[in-house]
């Protein structure tokens, strides 16, 4: 067992180095490390079958608690969880088919008409709108689109786009963390551990609600003389295009946003009627194709299959540590740095995971803490659901403090380089830094103050 454990962590430390060197795609590292996993330590050195097929977990998928489980987990954390998986596709499909019918630009045009095209209300009012959309819809998405009609509105209004990109690209990441589908480790914590929408929503949802206000405040002061400097300058609004020609087909517009308003209904009340996420992404995905048939090849080719893949490979090489007992060492030297001190395990998971998270992809760490977490919950008598939030919020807001640290933060600073708009380290970390040290804090402090 012990060579097992050697292989099994040195292939997880080469497939964390692999990806945050960034020099080879990152689906291609973690389904190589995770097809390792499976020949040679479970396969030559384990010589154990099961060890392999319970990291497939292929077997799940039939059983009637992964698709109609009335908010119980079905135990399939161990191995792929193919309930993130099926429900990110699903959600893929449906947001293509929402920009196919140009939903989100809009939206963004919609807005900025209703705030008169001011930069200061704009810059709120943005902030705001990232943090409501990433609630639902992936940050990527919600980024990709926001800063690109950002940077077309300041070409326009004449200002500098760069305080609201900084701002939005937190807020999406702030607003993501507030409920179960709003960000990837939300789901994978939300279905590994059998938590709701309304879970997320009364607990993360709360620290995040309360951060976003001060959040608000915080971008608000950091730059105003900017925002101010551009409020004075004189520009005819006549002139600005109309947010309806932005709708490319009234009808799909129209059925994307009922499409929308479902998704989010039976994301609300699944732990009441018992649908499970890979039942309503494997729903959603079906009823998109549907409404959209005309384009239902086009959507699934814009599909993004390489994270799906990435996600696969990620579950097998965390199966690895979890099948030969490395979680359980970790999660035991936790303990014992603790003390079982609750406060103190608290404080060390959620900035372990703020830290870790700002430098290498939060997925795989979120992935990796999972068992980590319930082990600690057995071992020494604590509330589980306590150690999720803090790990919840650690992931998710500590990825906000390097321009690395999340996906939506490589595609926001990507969309302002393109556009003549470059945000070198220093400028990303001077404003974002210690927003992520301020959410991470006020998460920590309501946490003590609430579970302890």
């Amino acid at each position: 067992m012990l060579l097992a454990q050697i292989l099994a962590a040195a292939i997880f430390v080469v497939m964390f180095l692999m990806i945050v060197l960034d020099k080879i795609e990152r689906h291609y590292v973690t389904l190589g490390c995770g097809l390792l996993t499976l020949v040679v330590v479970f396969g030559i050195v384990m010589r154990s079958p099961e060890a392999v097929m319970e990291t497939l977990n292929i077997r799940s998928i039939f059983t009637l608690d992964f698709w109609y489980a009335a908010g119980e987990a079905s135990e399939s954390s161990s191995g792929i969880n193919w309930a993130t998986i099926i429900f990110i596709a699903g959600m893929m499909v449906m947001v293509e088919g929402m920009a196919k019918a140009g939903f989100f630009r809009w939206l963004c045009m919609r807005l900025a008409k209703m705030v008169h095209y001011k930069p200061i209300p704009l810059f709120l009012a943005f902030m705001i709108m990232s943090a409501f959309l990433a609630m639902f819809i992936d940050s990527i998405t919600v980024i990709l689109f926001l800063a690109a009609v950002t940077v077309e509105l300041a070409k326009l209004l004449k200002f500098n786009p760069v305080p609201m990109i900084l701002s939005e690209i937190f807020c999406a990441n702030l607003g993501g963390s507030a409920t179960m589908c709003g960000d990837p480790p939300n789901i994978i914590i939300g279905t590994s551990l059998g938590y709701s929408f309304s879970d997320f929503l009364l607990n993360t949802g709360l620290m995040a609600g309360i951060s976003l206000v001060l959040i608000i405040i915080y971008f608000f002061l950091v730059f105003h003389k900017e925002l101010e400097k551009s409020e004075s300058n004189a520009v005819d609004t006549s002139s600005m295009p109309d947010p309806k020609k932005a709708i490319t087909n009234k009808k799909d517009f129209t059925l994307s946003c009922i499409i929308f308003g479902c998704a989010v209904a039976m994301l609300i009340t699944h732990a009441q009627t018992g649908l499970t996420v890979a039942f309503i992404g494997t729903v959603i995905t079906a009823i998109t194709l549907l409404a959209f048939a005309r384009y239902a090849v086009e959507l699934l080719s814009k599909v993004d299959y390489q994270t799906l893949l990435f996600f696969i490979g990620l579950f097998m090489v965390v199966g690895g540590l979890e099948q030969t007992g490395i979680l359980e060492i970790i999660a035991e030297y936790i303990g014992k740095a603790s003390k079982g001190n609750l406060m103190l395990m608290i404080a060390i998971i959620i900035w372990v995971s703020a830290v870790a998270s700002a430098f290498v992809d939060n997925i795989p760490f979120a992935a990796t803490m999972i068992p980590v977490i319930k082990s600690l919950a057995a071992t020494q008598g604590v509330d589980l659901e306590t150690l999720a939030w803090a790990l919840s919020m650690g992931t998710d807001i500590g990825g906000s403090g390097t321009p690395i640290g999340a996906s939506a933060n490589v595609v926001g600073t990507s969309v302002a380089a393109k556009n003549g708009y470059v945000i070198g380290w220093g400028q990303y970390c001077k404003s974002a830094a210690p927003a992520t040290i301020i959410v991470v804090t006020i998460s920590m402090v309501i946490i003590f103050i609430r579970y302890c």
